[in-house]
């Protein structure tokens, strides 16, 4: 085979301009070979089709791996056919693809190589697909490669590189060069080279090549050889090897008989009962284990049944051998490298899964700011338990979906639906503040029954105006997909919009309370209403603006969790016991503690969900539960307030 993938090369690089003969006329050399081939004799015919350079070779591989070569009876030459409606066949010749006429059915045969013919057949074809012309078929080849790889379509492989004009097809081949190399190239040297740089490749077709290479058989002896490339001794009686498994391979080796089970005794004895006696004991004796084995031994000893194999003749076969793991590649330089490569892959790979999860954090905790965000201004400025936060981040949801029912462009809708969900929820803040939450202030358990009550209000609300099935909120085509920064590190485009729209309310937040004067009032009004009225500040109106701020931010931020979870009538309940918990862990009155303690619980959720990956349930028990304690510790949260704000 390996003369064959130098005749293939030097064909492909040197064919000649002018050739010699047709198709046809070569296949006529090889026509018994070509009619009945076998898996020996395919060699022959494949190595004199690729030297003779013909552009008529690739498809007649093609369709010769196909079955849609006929040979004609009367003069045995080939043709491809095609079944006309008057199961007659339409000819076309081989050498040049014209018209060869018709023929009926009867004179051709088709040629069906099997299965293991067209293998060699798909590889011969896989070497004049690596440089054609079309980019498609290049792409078609390469793969085929690495579902298949062998030591034959290496050369090839790496002759096909250097003319590659695609630049991620190309970086494909040396990749997957590199990948054969490891395993086939000729020389330990290449070898170890080739798998060195698989140390720095975390992907899984890489760590799978190291595997293969690093691939064990099971193997038992009297003494460890001294020509084997052991992988690891293993002792019977432990947790890689038990003593019954041990024993079996020893009985499978030939280096032990086979044990002989209490069963197998008694019907022994059962069947070799002379006179009363079974090997000479009595049978009224023959109640107990001990009695049954000595008249066993004693019908071994008159080479009647197999020898009795006792608990210490199988501890004393098991003490006498050497139970080991060899490698099947029988380099141990090979190996040591593949071990070194895989180690420094493992940790590249542990490193990077560590990185995935802190994105994944992030992102969740950004998902859990801007849920809570809007409840750290009615919370945690206000002081206003509303249990019908989440209900308003389900009406932004909502929101952006009806807008996507009447524009249909996606980018369009959603910059429309932000500022008509933010519009929307604020009058609902607005009213639901004027309406209900004035009458109610500092009387926190009158508030979060009320608020409670207009939570499933609203929530039967949406039921009957869009019903119970989940809505879709399609994102924009650029949002579709993930940022792949390796095999192991990726995150959701959505995900990082989500978070660059956290950033962006963090600092409008921080720019209102800071910078504006209704920041400067709302302040003012939380800290002390009596002087902040007596300085011409309607304590009543900021209360109300501010309710309808932080509702209003609630309904931007349901259009951005509809973008990544579902839009439905319950979707509010799913972030508002964290919306609590994240504005009283990160500390209540406080942005930037809203934003520690967003950072504090996405990050211990995906640490927990990491660690019991099958029970998210179970996760958000835990939490909760570490939080109980982190609020005993620091009843003030992450970020307490500092001076009169604190006291009050």
């Amino acid at each position: 085979m390996l003369r064959f993938v130098c005749v293939l090369l030097a064909a492909i690089c040197f064919a000649p301009a002018v050739q010699a003969q047709d198709l046809q006329t070569l296949l006529q050399t090889h026509a018994d070979e070509v009619a009945k081939p076998s898996r020996r004799s395919v060699g022959v015919v494949l190595e004199d089709l690729v030297a003779s350079g013909l552009p008529s070779v690739p498809v007649f591989l093609e369709r010769w791996q196909g079955k849609e070569v006929w040979q004609r009876d009367t003069d045995g030459l080939f043709f491809y056919a095609e079944k006309q409606e008057d199961s007659t066949f339409r000819l076309t010749d081989v050498s040049n693809g014209a018209a060869a006429g018709t023929a009926p059915a009867g004179s051709l045969t088709q040629l069906k190589p099997n299965g293991g013919v067209r293998r060699v057949i798909a590889t011969a074809l896989v070497q004049f697909q690596l440089l054609d012309p079309s980019l498609a078929r290049r792409t078609i080849a390469v793969e085929s490669i690495a579902r298949r790889p062998s030591a034959e379509q290496l050369a090839p492989l790496l002759a096909s590189v250097e003319d590659e004009a695609d630049p991620t097809l190309r970086a494909r081949k040396i990749q997957l060069a590199n990948f054969l190399s490891a395993r086939f190239a000729e020389t330990p040297e290449a070898r170890i080279a080739a798998i060195d740089s698989l140390a720095t490749d975390t992907s899984v077709e890489a760590r799978a090549m190291l595997n293969q290479i690093l691939a064990t058989s099971s193997q038992v002896a009297q003494v460890l050889p001294e020509d084997a490339n052991v992988a690891r001794i293993l002792t019977p009686g432990t947790a890689d090897l038990s003593v019954d498994v041990a024993y079996e391979r020893l009985v499978a080796a030939e280096l032990a008989p086979p044990p002989t089970p209490p069963v197998m005794i008694r019907e022994t004895l059962a069947a070799h009962i002379d006179g009363g006696f079974a090997g000479g004991v009595p049978l009224a004796q023959l109640n107990t284990d001990e009695a049954r084995e000595r008249a066993y031994t004693a019908l071994a000893r008159a080479g009647t049944v197999p020898a009795l194999v006792t608990v210490d003749d199988q501890r004393t076969a098991l003490a006498t051998h050497v139970f080991f793991e060899t490698y099947k590649e029988p380099d141990p330089v090979i190996t040591k490298a593949a071990e070194a490569a895989q180690a420094a892959a493992a940790t590249r790979v542990a490193a990077g899964q560590a990185v995935d999860l802190a994105l994944d954090a992030l992102s969740l905790a950004s998902i859990y700011f801007l849920a809570a965000i809007g409840l750290a201004i009615t919370f945690g400025v206000m002081g206003v338990i509303n249990m019908a936060h989440g209900e308003f981040i389900m009406m932004g949801a909502y929101t952006g979906y009806v807008v996507q029912l009447f524009v249909p462009d996606y980018t369009l809708s959603i910059l429309v639906a932000l500022p008509m969900a933010f519009a929307l929820t604020f009058g609902a803040g607005v009213a639901m503040e004027r309406l209900v939450i004035r009458w109610l202030y500092h009387r926190p358990l009158e508030t979060l029954l009320a608020t409670f009550g207009i939570s499933i209000a609203l929530q039967q609300l949406a039921k009957n105006i869009f019903g119970t099935q989940a809505r879709p909120l399609t994102s924009p085509a650029w949002l579709d997909g993930a940022l792949v920064i390796s095999d192991v590190i990726q995150i959701s485009y959505i995900r990082i919009a989500i978070f660059v729209l956290a950033l962006i309310f963090l600092g409008l937040i921080l720019f209102i309370l800071r910078r504006t004067r209704l920041g400067l009032e709302v302040r003012a009004v939380t800290q002390n209403p009596g002087m902040a009225a007596s300085m011409g500040i309607n304590p009543d109106r900021i209360n109300m603006l501010t309710f309808g701020l932080g509702s209003g931010i609630a309904g931007i931020a349901g259009v951005a969790i509809g973008l990544y979870a579902k839009v439905t009538s319950e979707m509010g309940s799913d972030y508002i016991v964290q919306s609590f918990m994240t504005v009283v862990v990160g500390g209540v009155g406080n942005v930037w503690g809203t934003l520690a303690g967003a950072a504090l619980i996405g990050s211990l959720q995906k640490g927990i969900e990491w660690f019991n990956p099958s029970n998210t349930l179970a996760a958000q028990t835990y939490m909760i539960l570490f939080i109980i304690l982190f609020i005993q510790f620091r009843p003030k949260g992450i970020v307490a307030l500092k001076g009169r704000a604190a006291g009050e």
